[in-house]
């Protein structure tokens, strides 16, 4: 992911803000729960060869690759469904391969939020409920992702506001923006948000080195949703992952029964480890007992 990428890391103010005030009235209106949350940590992508020694065996076909990622994580982010909308029976052969407990958060394809922009999406949106029904129980929240041209504005809130009501009840959304005003203190960018807890869709939270305002902190659901991208195994990674087991510890601990957290990198060669150190980060401030994925002789201990 090239989003917020950066050439001089020294100038970047890496620390978590603050919860939103939002978050903070959300966390005081849940209950604090015994139950075990469920947690889903994994990558964006499974088809990257370079993960062939360390993720992968050795001679992995490329074919074989998601047979050995649901192995190895409890969930993928799944980027690729953005470009296409694949058939309903390529995705339920990918589901095949997971388990019970494995979730798919697929993103929705461009045609409903670049292309059209959510106006006269209705036939694009059957036939891609129609591909996302082959994952049957093993999907998650699916998400959204608007552009830098999608701003805070009535038309915009409402055609979104539209489209949630006009998908079924029972499937899960998650929404990111990406507008600078989406995170500026105004009526409009309030008037979203809120929305957003009406309709509850979760927000999604990414933290990039280039785009300090994203990383709002601000929870509409008591689902977390975390799209990190890292620097490729730079120092400064592992201070954030250490901070991002913190806040989730936190949020957990508050109420929060649902966490997705995809590790992003810009080159991606490096991210089942660095996703490896997130597990075990969070496992060890949350006490919680998440799998962490066990790295080939040639790809483990090259970062730690």
């Amino acid at each position: 992911m090239d989003f917020g990428k950066v050439d001089d890391l020294s100038k970047v103010k890496f620390r978590l803000p603050e919860d939103n005030p939002d978050t903070e009235k959300l966390l005081k209106s849940l209950k604090k729960k015994k139950a075990v949350p469920n947690v889903y940590m994994g990558c964006a992508k499974w088809g990257r060869k370079e993960w062939i020694g360390s993720l992968y065996p050795v001679k992995t076909k490329e074919a074989d690759f998601l047979k050995f990622y649901v192995k190895e994580f409890n969930s993928i982010e799944l980027n690729a469904m953005f470009y296409r909308v694949f058939p309903k029976e390529t995705v339920a052969k990918w589901a095949s391969y997971a388990d019970d407990n494995f979730r798919f958060a697929p993103k929705m394809p461009q045609i409903v939020t670049h292309i059209r922009r959510l106006k006269n999406v209705e036939a694009d949106t059957e036939k891609i409920l129609e591909s996302f029904s082959g994952f049957g129980d093993k999907i998650g929240h699916t998400f959204l992702q608007f552009d830098d041209r999608f701003a805070p504005n009535a038309a915009n809130i409402e055609n979104l506001h539209n489209y949630l009501k006009y998908l079924p009840k029972d499937f899960k959304v998650a929404v990111e923006f990406r507008h600078v005003d989406w995170f500026k203190d105004s009526v409009e960018a309030q008037e979203g948000w809120d929305m957003l807890r009406e309709m509850k869709a979760a927000s999604i939270i990414t933290d990039t080195a280039g785009r300090r305002d994203v990383v709002h902190m601000r929870l509409t659901t008591p689902t977390a949703f975390i799209r990190y991208v890292g620097n490729d195994g730079d120092p400064t990674d592992f201070k954030r992952m250490d901070e991002w087991a913190k806040r989730m510890t936190k949020w957990i601990e508050g109420g929060v029964d649902t966490v997705y957290f995809f590790m992003h990198t810009h080159e991606e060669k490096n991210s089942p480890q660095l996703c490896k150190y997130s597990i075990e980060a969070l496992n060890k401030a949350a006490g919680l007992k998440i799998v962490p994925p066990k790295l080939l002789d040639g790809g483990a201990g090259k970062l730690f």
